[in-house]
C-alpha cells in the first residue's frame, strides 16, 4: 500500500510538473506574440512620386508585402508644416531644399500596419540616396522612383517613437487639409 501511495504521488507530481511546463510554454508563446505584435509606421509618397504616377504601384507593393493601409491623406503641404515636421533637420545645409521640394506638389501620406512595420517599410524603400539604391537595392521603391539623395520619392519613420510622433502630426483633429480616407476593409 505504501508502494501504491508513492506511485500515486509520483504520478500526481508528474501531472503537476506537466501542467507547470504547459503554463510556462504558454507564457513564452504569449511573450513571443508580444514581439510579433503589429506596429504602425508613417509612409509618405513625396511630390516626385505623386507627379511620376507611382502611387498606385507603391500601394500595390505595400499591400503585396503584407501591410495594411490604416489611413491615408493626399495633401499639399505648406512651408510651416514641412518646417515643423522636419524640424530635426533645420540646421542642416539641405533643409531649405527639403522645404522647397516637399512643398512643390501634393504628397500621399499613409499609416501602414503589420508586424515589424517600421523595419520592413524601411527595407522596402531602400537607402536614402536613390543613386545608391539603384545599384545596391535595385528592387527598392527609391531605386524605382527616386532621383537622388534629396528627391528620393518616399519617407519612412525610423523608430517607434518617430512613427508615433509622425502619425500624430498628420492624423489629428487639427490637421484638416486634404482628403483623409480610413481603410475599414483592410
Amino acid at each position: 500500500m505504501l508502494m501504491n501511495l508513492r506511485c500515486g504521488l509520483c504520478f500526481g507530481d508528474a501531472v503537476i510538473i506537466i501542467l507547470l511546463a504547459s503554463v510556462v510554454a504558454l507564457s513564452h508563446r504569449s511573450l513571443a506574440n508580444v514581439e510579433l505584435e503589429t506596429e504602425r509606421t508613417l509612409a509618405i509618397v513625396k511630390p516626385d512620386g505623386v507627379f511620376g504616377n507611382y502611387t498606385s504601384l507603391i500601394r500595390k507593393i505595400i499591400l503585396d508585402s503584407g501591410f495594411s493601409i490604416q489611413r491615408e491623406a493626399t495633401v499639399h503641404l505648406d512651408e510651416d508644416s514641412v518646417r515643423s515636421f522636419y524640424a530635426e533637420h533645420s540646421t542642416k545645409s539641405f533643409f531649405p531644399n527639403l522645404v522647397k521640394y516637399m512643398t512643390s506638389g501634393p504628397v500621399l501620406i499613409m499609416v501602414l500596419q503589420k508586424a515589424n512595420a517600421i523595419a520592413d517599410w524601411r527595407t522596402l524603400i531602400g537607402p536614402t540616396d536613390a543613386h545608391k539604391a539603384k545599384s545596391t537595392h535595385p528592387d527598392s521603391i527609391r531605386a524605382m522612383c527616386g532621383q537622388d539623395l534629396e528627391r528620393n520619392c518616399v519617407h519612412g519613420s525610423d523608430s517607434r517613437e518617430s512613427a508615433a510622433r509622425e502619425i500624430l502630426f498628420f492624423f489629428t483633429e487639427t490637421f484638416s487639409e486634404g482628403t483623409i480616407l480610413k481603410h475599414d476593409e483592410l
